[in-house]
């Protein structure tokens, strides 16, 4: 059976190798769009930052497709499928036949039609062609461009306050430029923050420099002549309640406002396609068995996942299923876990946080001190977690996490969910009293009881056992961690000793 993979970032590269791991001769052609080999885009504001090398999150490298007989195509786009002939047309002339069609095609940045503004009059759309100085921060060629505008410019506005827009504000501000926040909710990222607890989080932007403005509407870019005569951004228009225009400089523009499925190719060949390409627990295309989807690009039961961990847990069910290992393997939802870990700033959202007091159905607990830029919430229905919000301290977001994942019962001291150790309740971030079967990475579904079977067979430092199991290669938050399991076990060698 000859598959073709169409995308090569998280999701297409995870199948990949889940697929070889398990079926060593299956020919395997996989496009990718990007001229580089596929990298952990969650790690790109460590980038921006200037914490992390570029070549720093690479997931595959060349050698090991040479290794593999796998036929890679990076840098070519595929533009069209021809569904009853089962081929697939490249952007390099190819055609290549399949059997089964898998596709990654993730998601691209949504850019709104807003006008660009030049001197004089108005010109064109953003969505149409975006002027120097106005960039998406989507992929890694936009990482090198923003970080490349970034050693000349002065003043940044950054158009969206949702988790990559503060990423990409704290990294900006990182490198030494004032940074100021355009959000259109009432509060910062409202998918996973309550409006309490997007005060905090703006508070502790205002003491780290970012400024954040909300209810901002941006009804404009507007642009100078440049040194060529090309238009240079020069700022940004808002929208004012009254109807005034409000102008807001900056020399560098990044607009940061969501994401949206890349189902055109799916879309041109006939499939069905909702706000994703809807696929059955088998990651089916509804409409076409031999065509498969994973990731960003794909819809199932109604839902659309924007998280990594969700995109690897299909592509191991689909690995699972074409490889013939796993065929009772199904993929029947996700739990997402959000995760913000920028300097300064560490976040961790989980279910249902819009709930408040008024709720009857529900126990909420909540605990804020703005001035240290803290803030806990847990929704509580049936004795169960539905929801949390941990803001600046997450000592306590893997027992959460644990309890949530698995809608376990909660301790009768409620306030053990919000800070670790009251009333003797157990901490699953301490791993003397983490069991086996709790989950440490959730991006990669490790637990500590395969991290303390990889160190029997070996591993004898955090990166060997990252290596083998791949904890803390996905958002990263779980390397703290993974290396205090490994000290903790190099401890216990020691004393045993």
């Amino acid at each position: 059976m000859s598959i073709v993979v169409v995308g090569n970032g998280m999701a297409g590269s995870r199948l990949v190798t889940e697929l070889r791991a398990r079926d060593p001769k299956v020919p395997i052609t996989v496009f990718g769009a990007e001229s580089q080999q596929p990298y952990n885009r969650v790690l790109l504001s460590n980038v921006l930052a200037g914490h992390t090398r570029a070549d720093h999150i690479a997931l595959v490298d060349e050698a090991w497709y040479e290794r593999q007989e796998v036929d890679v195509r990076s840098g070519v786009s595929v533009l069209s499928i021809d569904r009853e002939a089962r081929l697939v047309l490249a952007s390099d002339g190819s055609v290549t036949p399949y059997e089964t069609l898998v596709l990654a095609t993730g998601s691209t940045a949504f850019i709104p039609p807003m006008p660009v503004l030049r001197p004089g009059g108005r010109e064109g759309l953003a969505s149409e062609g975006l002027p120097s100085g106005a960039l998406v921060f989507r992929t890694l060629e936009d990482c090198q461009e923003i970080i490349e505008m970034a050693r000349t410019a002065r003043r940044a506005v950054v158009v969206g306050g949702g988790l990559l827009g503060i990423e990409a504000a704290r990294g900006l501000v990182g490198r030494g430029l004032e940074v100021t926040v355009l959000h259109l909710a009432g509060h910062l990222m409202e998918r996973q923050l309550d409006p309490e607890g997007g005060r905090v989080l703006a508070r502790t932007l205002d003491r780290l420099g970012i400024g954040s403005r909300l209810n901002a509407a941006v009804s404009a870019l507007r642009t100078a002549e440049g040194p060529e005569g090309e238009p240079v951004v020069c700022g940004v228009e808002l929208a004012l309640p009254d109807g005034a225009r409000e102008f807001v400089e900056a020399d560098l523009v990044v607009l940061s406002c969501g994401v949206k499925p890349e189902v055109s190719l799916a879309r041109d060949a006939g499939l069905a396609v909702g706000r994703g390409i809807l696929v059955d627990d088998e990651l089916r295309s509804v409409g076409d068995p031999d065509v498969r989807a994973i990731g960003e690009c794909c819809e199932h039961r109604d839902e659309v996942y924007g998280l990594v961990a969700p995109a690897w847990q299909q592509a191991e069910v689909l690995a699972g299923l074409l490889a013939g290992t796993e065929p009772a393997a199904r993929f029947t939802g996700a739990k997402q876990i959000t995760r913000l870990k920028a300097a300064s700033i560490e976040l961790a959202s989980m279910g249902e946080t819009h709930h408040g007091d008024e709720d009857e159905e529900v126990e909420v607990l909540q605990f804020a001190d703005s001035s240290r830029g803290t803030y806990k919430k847990v929704v509580i229905r049936d004795g169960r977690l539905i929801g949390a919000i941990l803001l600046g301290d997450t000592s306590t977001v893997g027992t959460l996490t644990q309890l949530y994942d698995r809608a376990a019962a909660l301790p009768s001291e409620r306030l053990s969910l919000l800070f670790g150790g009251i009333g003797g309740a157990a901490s699953a971030d301490t791993p003397v009293r983490m069991p086996d079967a709790a989950t440490v990475c959730h991006c990669n579904n490790v637990t500590k009881g395969r991290i303390r079977a990889c160190w029997q067979e070996g591993a004898r430092t955090a990166g060997e056992v990252a290596e083998a199991t791949r904890a803390s290669t996905g958002c990263g938050s779980c390397r703290d961690a993974l290396e205090g399991i490994v000290s903790w076990l190099q401890e216990q060698e020691s004393v045993d000793a």
